[in-house]
């Protein structure tokens, strides 16, 4: 099938994808819609809930694996939108839409791209593609639950929001709770153990902290307090305050590492939520990574995570539309970025799946 028709059937099922509401976990419809895209083409697949899994055609168990991952859930839209999030339509050149850019754009590209390889002979990987459910939620039914039964994934790429360059690290995160503890007391009587009160320095404290390790791609780790919980009585000083601690991980640290540092140093109680997102990174020297460097795409390190981090394999994150665009009222991502990351897609893979 010619590439400009490939491309034009990609942009009509991005438009279904977003007339259909699709939030973390009620993403039935749009797993049907994707199924039914690939069925046109004539090509099997699997379901596992709402995952959609194929392989290629001349799928070979000898051979390494590349996935191609994007996913097809949403968050829900905010109170800003002005247009309706769930109408497909174009302005300007703009498919505006929920989802159109956070990461439809980068799934029906990818979509694409498997349809043009799928029947290809000899090549030096397989191809395998998983449009995936709970990303934005981290859910149990996303990616991270299906690799136990996924063929041995050796490299992937990530379809996100990238203006297409090469997302060649992404930082991991860890959530804590912590709890600055105090002594109760009704307001009026003296109090020296002010739970209030000794949370300013806990919380200058965090502002303060630096990690040592530095990532040439990724930077600093970045910790950030972003709630903050306590009293219910204007009469009471309370007996503990609530803090949640935001750490976005660079790849120089394991999770674990960052969770025993904190517990040790800081001047509070830690817990943390889940240690499993993981930062995650790819060899700049990688061969997927140098045939988009020799078509004059940068390399970068991102901050915002997506399913890189349910992954232990090398990967890549790649995608058209802008990250600043996601979980923004009127969410859009232009056509020319679909059309521009499938022929990017295909042109990586065919130097890099070309023995």
């Amino acid at each position: 099938m010619e590439q400009k028709v490939l491309t034009e059937k990609a942009i009509e099922l991005l438009k279904e994808l977003i007339s259909i509401q699709s939030f973390s976990s009620e993403e039935d419809k749009t797993a049907d819609a994707i199924g039914n895209w690939l069925k046109s083409f004539g090509i099997p697949f699997q379901r596992k809930i709402n995952n959609i899994i194929a392989v290629n055609e001349n799928f070979d168990e000898n051979k390494p694996t590349l996935l191609l991952n994007s996913h097809h859930d949403t968050v829900k839209p905010n109170s800003a939108y002005t247009k309706d999030p769930f109408h497909p339509h174009i302005e300007d050149g703009k498919l505006y839409g929920l989802g159109s850019n956070d990461a439809g754009g980068a799934l029906v590209s990818l979509l694409a791209t498997f349809v043009h390889f799928y029947k290809a002979e000899n090549l030096s990987h397989n191809i395998m593609m998983v449009a995936s459910m709970e990303e934005e939620s981290a859910g149990p039914n996303s990616l991270r639950s299906l690799l136990p039964e996924l063929p041995r994934v050796d490299v992937a790429i990530v379809g996100e929001p990238t203006l297409l360059d090469f997302a060649i690290a992404e930082k991991g995160l860890v959530v804590f709770d912590a709890v600055v503890k105090g002594t109760p007391s009704h307001a009026a009587h003296p109090n020296a153990d002010n739970s209030i009160y000794k949370t300013i320095e806990v919380l200058q404290w965090f502002k303060n902290y630096k990690f040592e390790r530095v990532s040439q791609t990724l930077g600093e780790v970045k910790l950030t307090v972003t709630q903050i919980n306590a009293g219910s009585q204007h009469n009471v000083v309370p007996a503990q305050v609530d803090l949640v601690i935001d750490v976005r991980v660079n790849d120089k640290y394991t999770n674990k590492e960052i969770a025993d540092i904190l517990k040790k140093e800081a001047p509070c109680e830690l817990k943390e939520r889940s240690l499993n997102l993981n930062s995650s990174a790819i060899s700049k020297d990688h061969p997927l990574v140098q045939a988009g460097i020799a078509m004059g795409r940068k390399t970068y390190g991102s901050p915002t995570l997506s399913d890189q981090a349910a992954l232990t394999c090398q990967s890549l994150k790649l995608g058209p539309g802008d990250s600043t665009r996601s979980h923004s009222a009127d969410e859009y991502i232009y056509v020319r970025e679909i059309e521009e990351g499938i022929e990017l897609y295909i042109k990586i893979l065919v130097k890099f799946l070309t023995p």
